[in-house]
């Protein structure tokens, strides 16, 4: 995977591969990055790491992050990339749980700028469909699940490059996101390498106010984001962007009306994209095959994805499960120790998302809603089970439901619903839960109740809070 995302390094030794724009500026030639790549690797395994090893890095949003993560898998070492905002809690569930050789936090132990410097290790080749990457998703159960992820997953993302980013050697291409998000990691990062394009990063701390200017200073060609960033860049002071293309948008579904104002005002469309942690996106609208108005687009060119009802592919026209072909080369290997959930995602050949969607004539496809209560804050899959069992606890909280309720057309909030046994301040609550959650997990809103719904088989009803709410709120 790490020879193929720089089999152009040595072709195009001097040519920028990396800039980090912003306050605190840096520049990075294809040369230059290979050599920290591989001398991370040196460094890694000097350390005491062999092929196998498990490497958890909870890295911020500087180089050291995609460098350690390709310097790992250089060396055959699996490196499993959090988020810095995880709580200590949460951070050892996960070490618990993938048992890594090896954590790396940010700021603290090995210098790994140190290890930029050291001999270059040589590439270990292999079997494409054995372990490389591992990514946290919440998984089926709504607990969070460790992805494991083959190094022909790399070679999947070339159904990417046509069938969304329409991204050539010549494009500067920059994602908004944090080095450490899978969407930043391969969009705006793995893919522009593999190509020999050049990729840009907003140095960490720069406001989504100040992109605009950046888009425009930096000759952006290609800007890849989450629609929250859009919403915000929309708000800002705006300048002619010249050298822009267009945009690209995935993690959250992207409002029609945010779209519309971005092309009104830019003069570029933003193409959108669907996919997940197991498979990274696989539908989306391109350049030259934009998606009609309403849908989440087409199957890029090489995969095989229908909708999938108890019977297995349902008629065009039908609802059903948003499906990709177990021999998807992007596919992942399964969740670590979990073979039966693993298991529980297929229905013969086909993995099942767990999205409704429904597939026109055209073969365009239109994204329905999910099929269980997985909830979305700023293009993170959130589970409500972890939010529920950070409210209960709480000693003064009996019961929790956590759901995302729609406060206008375009936003949604995770909101908090719960039973306290005696009156709680909201100010300590919400210290309460963040000290257990990772900020982005954190509710919102916090609504006490007296009892909350359950069905026949005392099931929570999360969706019958979320509609008394949006009811109550006047969105629906």
């Amino acid at each position: 995977m790490a020879a193929h995302v720089m089999a152009h390094a040595d072709r195009l030794a001097d040519k920028i591969a990396l800039q980090v724009v912003g306050d605190k500026p840096e520049t990075f030639t294809y040369g230059q990055l290979q050599s920290a790549i591989r001398g991370t690797a040196t460094g890694l395994l000097e350390q005491g790491l062999s092929p196998g090893d498990r490497l958890l890095m909870q890295l911020g949003n500087t180089p050291e992050f995609p460098i350690t993560y390709l310097g790992a898998i250089t060396a055959g070492i699996i490196p499993v990339p959090v988020s810095v905002q995880l709580t200590k809690p949460e951070l050892r569930k996960i070490s618990e749980t993938i048992k890594p050789a090896m954590t790396i936090i940010a700021k603290t132990g090995l210098n790994l700028r140190q290890l930029w410097t050291l001999p270059s290790a040589d590439y270990v080749m292999g079997d494409p469909n054995r372990p490389a990457y591992m990514v946290f998703t919440s998984g089926t159960s709504g607990q969070p699940r460790a992805v494991i992820h083959a190094h022909r997953a790399v070679w999947a993302r070339q159904m990417m490059w046509d069938g969304w980013y329409g991204i050539s050697q010549a494009d500067r291409l920059m994602h908004a996101g944090a080095f450490n998000w899978t969407y930043t990691l391969g969009t705006g990062l793995m893919d522009p390498w593999s190509v020999g394009a050049t990729a840009l990063i907003p140095a960490d701390g720069t406001p989504a106010e100040a992109l605009a200017h950046l888009l425009a200073e930096k000759d952006v060609t290609i800007f890849a984001a989450a629609p929250g960033v859009y919403r915000r860049l929309l708000r800002s002071t705006f300048c002619p962007l010249p050298a822009l293309r267009h945009g690209l948008s995935a993690g959250e579904k992207l409002a029609t009306a945010l779209a519309d104002a971005w092309t009104q005002k830019t003069g570029t469309r933003i193409h959108e994209a669907f996919g997940m942690s197991e498979c990274s996106t696989f539908i989306s609208g391109s350049p030259t095959n934009a998606a009609p108005p309403g849908s989440a687009g087409y199957a890029q060119l090489g995969r095989k994805v229908a909708m999938i009802g108890p019977n297995g592919p349902v008629s065009l026209g039908e609802p059903g499960t948003i499906a990709i072909h177990r021999s998807d080369p992007g596919l992942m290997l399964g969740y670590h120790t979990a073979p039966t959930e693993t298991a529980a995602r297929f229905q013969g050949d086909w993995f099942q998302t767990g999205d409704i969607g429904i597939m026109a004539a055209n073969g365009a496809i239109t994204y329905a809603g999910r099929a269980d209560d997985m909830m979305n804050a700023g293009g993170y899959r959130v589970s409500p089970v972890e939010v529920e069992d950070a409210l209960t606890a709480h000693p003064l909280i009996s019961e929790a439901a956590a759901c995302a309720v729609q406060i206008c057309a375009d936003t949604a909030l995770i909101a908090a619903f719960y039973v306290p046994s005696d009156v709680i301040d909201e100010g300590e609550l919400r210290d309460f839960v963040s000290a257990r959650l990772a900020a982005y997990k954190c509710p919102r809103l916090y609504i006490a109740k007296d009892a909350l719904p359950r069905g026949a088989n005392n099931k929570l009803l999360r969706r019958v809070l979320r509609q008394e709410w949006e009811t109550a709120h006047g969105q629906t």
